[in-house]
Order: structure tokens, then sequence, then C-alpha cells
């Protein structure tokens, strides 16, 4: 067995060499993607946290009514809110919906479309799925070295990991979304002279809507459960609490914080959770 263990594969070697000579040459590459996240968190911080906490709450409920109809989940949503603003974790809620949200906004523009392009492409999706599956069981841990070493420390490196472990949910659902579409509505749409584009659009797409919403919402969910690991990394948000409550053995602060989480996570799944028809 000596053998076996003097001669290892240097699978951490050649990695330290691959993200150095990333590093050294697509540093401009990585300087300029941190600006545009940057902006783009600043962006949807200031929308949460410019307005007044009542104002923000009220869009979120609206939102809430618009998409379920519900009145019972729309008052869930309300009550949950003035919860957080109770409980004086209204900025880090807001921070951490911030991560979520542009961790959703990456997620979504890029998961979709190449869904859809693995659902038309089988050989594509044959090749992707391995990449997928290392994505999703390589410890979340491992993500925030090279986000570290690429981007520093702050919200973008806990943004980039976060894109990196949600990334598959999308991708995955639409891809299941668009495959299972009945091939009789294909063929029908084909006999009515309809155009490729035209049969994703008018067909694929709103028959996948249903496993689309599922994918935005685990993709809010998986952000939400990073929100912790982000923080680890200099990210603002409920995670900060939680780190402190751990570091300091406070029992008090970390179900508080703890509790917030869960709250919030209840909220996000109820407001965006679609079923079919």
């Amino acid at each position: 067995m000596e053998w076996l263990i003097d001669n290892k594969l240097p699978v951490g070697d050649a990695a330290a060499e691959a993200f150095t000579w990333l590093q050294n040459v697509g540093q401009p590459f990585f300087d300029g993607l941190a600006a545009v996240m940057e902006a783009v968190i600043e962006a949807i911080l200031w929308v949460m946290q410019t307005p007044h906490p009542l104002f923000v709450i009220a869009v979120f409920v609206i939102f809430t009514w618009y998409m379920q109809r519900s009145w019972r989940i729309a008052l869930f949503v309300a009550v949950g809110f003035l919860f957080v603003l109770n409980q004086d974790y209204w900025e880090e809620t807001t921070q951490s919906l911030t991560l979520v949200l542009s961790a959703c906004l990456v997620c979504m523009l890029i998961g979709v479309p190449i869904g859809i392009a693995a659902a038309h492409r089988p050989r594509l999706y044959a090749f992707m799925r391995p990449v997928l599956d290392l994505m999703q069981t390589l410890p979340t841990f491992v993500y925030l070295i090279p986000a570290i070493v690429f981007f520093g420390i702050g919200m973008v490196p806990g943004l980039i990991a976060t894109v990196i472990f949600v990334l598959p949910a999308p991708i995955r659902l639409t891809h299941l979304g668009i495959a299972s579409t009945p091939p009789a509505l294909r063929e029908a749409a084909e006999a009515f002279g309809a155009t490729p584009r035209q049969t994703l659009w008018k067909v694929e797409l709103p028959y996948a809507l249903p496993q689309i919403m599922t994918g935005l919402n685990q993709t809010i969910m998986l952000s939400l459960s990073m929100v912790v690991i982000a923080a680890l990394v200099g990210a603002d948000g409920l995670g900060v609490p939680v780190v402190r409550a751990l570091n300091q053995v406070n029992t008090s602060l970390g179900f508080e914080s703890g509790f917030v989480i869960v709250v919030v996570a209840i909220m996000l799944d109820r407001m965006l959770r679609m079923e079919r028809r």
C-alpha cells in the first residue's frame, strides 16, 4: 500500500497551478466581473434599503397576492416581514435578500438557456450531467477558496460561490420541463406550420413554466442556505449573526437569527410556489 500512497496523483497541486495561472492571466476579466457584480448588488441593496421598510413589505405582499391569489399567503408574508422588523433584523434580511436576488438573476439568465439547449441536444446534456453532479456534490467550502483568490472578500465572492452551487438546479429543471413536453403538442405545432422558435415560445416554454418556476424556487432556497457560508468570506446578511453566535457560543443570538432565516425561507417559498393546473 505504501507504493500507492507514495505515488499519489497530484490533484491538489494541479488545481493550485491552474488557479495560479488563471489568476495571472485572467485578473483583468475577474476585476471587471467583480465590478459588474458589485454594481448589481449595490443597485438591489439600494432598492431594498432606501424606501421605508413598510413600503418594501407592502410591495412584497402585493407581489405575493399577484402570484398566488391567496389572502392567507399574503397575510402570512406580511406577518413574517413584520416579525423580522420586530426582531430588528431588517438590515441583515435585506442584505441576504440582495444576495439571493442577485444569485437568482445570474442563475436564471444562465441556467434557463442552457437547460433549453440541453433539452434539444441529448448529447450535450449527457456531457453536462457529470459536471452538474460535481458542482452540486463538491463541498461548498471548496468554492470559497478560488472565490477569495479571484475576488477577495466581501459580497462578490459569496455571490460567485452561491451561483456555482445553485446553477445546476435551474439547468436541470428547465431541461426536465422542456424535455417532458408531450410529443403530440410539438407535432400539432409543426402541423400548423410553427417554426422551431415559435414552437419553443408558444408550446414548450408555457408547458415547462411550472418546472422553470420550481427551478427558481429551488434557486432561492439553495441561495438562502448559502448565507451562513457566504458570511465566512465577508458577505453581509443573516449569516453574520449566526457566525457571531457560533464564535461566542451564544444560544440566544443563534436561535434568534436562525429562526429569522427559517421565516424568510418559508415566505419566499410560499411566494413563488407554482403548481401545474
